[in-house]
């Protein structure tokens, strides 16, 4: 088995059509499908269920996708660690982060890194919770900021910052600091809400806050960002409701107003993967 082939069957799984997997890959169809029945005899199992118009994984090449995407994945970073280390680096570190991770815990760190660790260095990517986790899993990134109570087996997770919840209104709301008793005096707003793609659970805990404050929230816009939230609440085009750390960093013309009486918060987490073979984590871990 070479490393072509694997390349090869990795083009074919994820388009799942020999046609464009070979246009892709800039060979001919015929030679493609002749690498792939190679690599199927080489392993003894039938890796795609094919006729004229279908192709689809078996289940044993369902498996190999996985396994193929780790082992690629794995010697591209090599790759990228050795020019590191040629370079006199220790090597570098991936880090995925929630957009709420760069106002302050993100740079605590990479300042850290720069006193402590400076032959590390970084390549940084703001993605959601899931596609952190997946990424980690497949050694595509080495360390992630996350909102979630729970991460699946084989991952580690270490809280690194706790923080309250704050309603976030424009300058001239009638709500203000000193009449601010309960999050009821909003229940007939319109709500701007971070999305259940930014995270589920942070989701789930925003509705929660809501009803135990007695209604439901009227959700008139989602994002992602953290920015696009705050620049829609400037324009009056409903409240929010986001972690209380997120008012540092934005010069805008909104209020942060911390919810009061409410015994919820709001976790940061690190996650990694202890398996993971990056020199610069194991020296990075001891930082958070």
């Amino acid at each position: 088995m070479e490393l072509r082939h694997l390349q090869y069957f990795k083009a074919v799984a994820e388009e799942l059509n020999f046609r464009k997997a070979a246009d892709r890959l800039f060979i001919s169809q015929p030679g493609l499908s002749r690498q792939i029945r190679q690599l199927e005899e080489l392993l003894g199992v039938q890796l795609f269920e094919r006729d004229q118009k279908h192709v689809q994984l078996t289940p044993a090449g369902v498996y190999l996708k996985g396994e193929v995407d780790f082992v690629l994945n794995h010697l591209e970073t090599t790759r990228s660690q050795l020019k590191q280390i040629d370079a006199g680096k220790i090597g570098e570190l991936r880090i995925g982060f929630l957009g709420s991770a760069s106002n302050r815990v993100l740079p605590d760190l990479l300042q850290k890194l720069n006193e402590k660790q400076p032959g590390i260095t970084t390549s940084l990517e703001e993605l959601s919770n899931a596609i952190q986790v997946e990424m980690i899993q497949k050694d595509r990134l080495d360390l992630g900021y996350v909102r979630m109570a729970t991460v699946p087996e084989g991952l580690s997770k270490k809280t690194v910052l706790k923080d309250s919840f704050s309603v976030v209104v424009p300058l001239d709301h009638e709500v203000n600091s000193s009449n601010f008793k309960s999050l009821s005096q909003f229940s007939e707003e319109a709500f701007i809400l971070f999305s259940s793609d930014y995270s589920k659970y942070y989701y789930d805990q925003i509705m929660g806050i809501c009803r135990d404050a007695g209604f439901s929230p009227q959700i008139r816009h989602k994002s992602v960002h953290a920015l696009t939230i705050f620049k829609l609440v400037e324009n009056r085009m409903g409240v929010a409701i986001v972690p209380t750390s997120l008012k540092e960093g934005y010069e805008l013309n909104v209020r942060f107003l911390e919810i009061p009486n409410t015994s919820q918060y709001t976790e940061l987490s690190a996650i990694w993967k202890p398996e993971n073979r990056n020199p610069a984590l194991k020296r990075v871990l001891a930082l958070l």
